[in-house]
């Protein structure tokens, strides 16, 4: 029976026409407000190079008093907007980071009085300590955060005179790239004699041996042995065949380098024509590497067996792929794992991690650590100039440092990079895009003007 409408039934229906507007509009309004109260940011891009990284989102819960950031910036809109989002970074995971904008030509014996020079220039302090930032981007910021948050300076001592690799030189083995993002992050490092010295410096927080090519002397072995039982940290980084003498540390830690470099067959799919590179792919859960998700690259590495002495806890941290082996023969023309000889087939491992309670007595600074961490690697290259910058090789250099300098917390903050920037086409595809632009689409618009006439002449 179909519905008989009325005035009554009208009125109420317009009635609900009117509230159902009402309420849109009040939705609406409210949609409107909360998006002058609240944003959302979204990252699309493919390695999410937008986003604030796990490192730096962790390390202003670090810091826990606030941390004041004064931008001395002009009036330009563009300048202190760009302030305003980098700082906001830190803004949503710490609510006490305090960024105040000063302008320069309204303060000139304050700017004069700190040395600013720079337009958009930061000056960050914390507790007392402050540093300024002329570079403005997370990894510039964040490494000035951790250098004032630090309460003791951390120095790192490379030892020298023996042909060690140089972490300030320039020369494609030395590790002067590194010894510079070294310094960024307030790490001291200085270089060692031991013939001109009767003992390790008590304020070295870590000593470097960073592949020696001359045998150290007898004394020269004594000192360090003697700075290892006593406590001190210790990175040591030895090619194939160079111990350098240095046995007793090697008989200390238990450890036996096995005769022969590294090749690694799985190179070849990466493009690497040489076998003698050894690729790590993956880690152990260890505070160094459990964050690590990029392959490392080591060239020439030699392998490591170790059978720590009681006192000491050994775990391996870099490892080969299954096939790899370690070839004892010249790495020339066509070679193979052979099986009847002191070849060892993979997986090897490269690196191992040590550590024992701390025989070193505290300083009185607070500081001292309970822990004595040592690091040998069968390879040296990976950090050097030339190789430094192979997948995650920067990423395990500082980390390996942070740790071994009980920095735990301060944890590695590298540049993103855009993985998505570049368009690199074969040529078979640069002819058919050539081809199509030049010909394709032109006799494809030709055809169909062509088609159009031709039906509607046939109308």
């Amino acid at each position: 029976e179909p519905m008989q409408v009325t005035r009554s039934s009208r009125r109420q229906l317009q009635l609900q026409n009117l509230m159902f507007v009402a309420g849109l509009l009040i939705f609406v309004g409210l949609l409107a407000w909360l998006s002058t109260r609240y944003s959302i940011d979204a990252d699309w891009s493919s390695s999410g190079r937008n986003t604030s990284s796990i490192d730096t989102r962790h390390l202003p819960h670090e810091t826990p008093d606030p941390i004041h950031v004064p931008a001395f910036a002009t009036e330009n809109a563009l300048v202190r907007e760009h302030i305003g989002d980098l700082i906001g970074r830190y803004q949503r995971y710490k609510a006490n980071v305090e960024l105040t904008f000063v302008n320069p030509d309204a303060e000139p014996d304050r700017v004069r009085e700190l040395g600013i020079t720079l337009d958009g220039e930061l000056l960050l302090a914390y507790q007392g300590r402050s540093e300024k930032v002329q570079s403005l981007s997370e990894q510039t910021l964040t490494n000035s955060l951790l250098r004032i948050a630090r309460q003791k300076q951390r120095r790192v001592s490379f030892l020298s005179g023996h042909g060690e690799r140089d972490p300030l030189g320039q020369a494609n083995h030395d590790l002067g790239k590194f010894g510079q993002l070294l310094e960024q992050k307030g790490v001291v490092l200085d270089t060692l004699k031991l013939a001109e010295t009767a003992a390790i410096p008590a304020d070295t927080n870590l000593l470097v041996i960073a592949d020696p090519r001359v045998v150290l002397l007898p004394g020269e072995i004594q000192l360090v042995h003697r700075y290892l039982q006593a406590g001190g940290n210790l990175l040591w980084l030895v090619e194939p065949g160079a111990i350098a003498g240095l046995d007793p540390i090697a008989e200390a830690l238990g450890i036996e380098f096995l005769p022969g470099t590294i090749v690694d067959a799985t190179t070849q799919l990466f493009g690497i024509d040489n076998p003698a590179f050894a690729l790590i792919p993956d880690y152990p859960m260890h505070p160094i590497t459990r964050e690590m998700t990029s392959l490392t690259l080591y060239p020439q590495a030699s392998a490591l067996d170790v059978a720590a002495p009681q006192d000491w806890q050994a775990e391996p941290l870099l490892t080969t792929l299954d096939r790899a082996w370690t070839e004892i023969g010249p790495i020339s023309g066509t070679i193979r794992f052979d099986e009847d000889s002191d070849e060892r087939m993979g997986p090897l491992d490269i690196g191992f991690v040590f550590s024992r309670m701390n025989n070193k007595k505290d300083s009185g600074d607070g500081e001292s650590s309970a822990e004595q961490r040592v690091i040998v690697i069968g390879d040296s290259d990976f950090l050097s100039n030339a190789y430094l910058g192979n997948g995650g090789n920067v990423e395990l250099g500082l980390n390996l440092f942070n740790w071994l300098n009980h920095d735990d917390q301060f944890i590695t903050v590298t540049a993103r990079t855009a993985s998505d920037v570049n368009l690199e086409l074969g040529k078979t595809a640069q002819i058919i895009i050539g081809f199509g632009f030049l010909f394709g689409m032109p006799l494809l618009l030709l055809g169909s003007g062509v088609a159009i006439w031709w039906r509607r002449r046939n109308r």
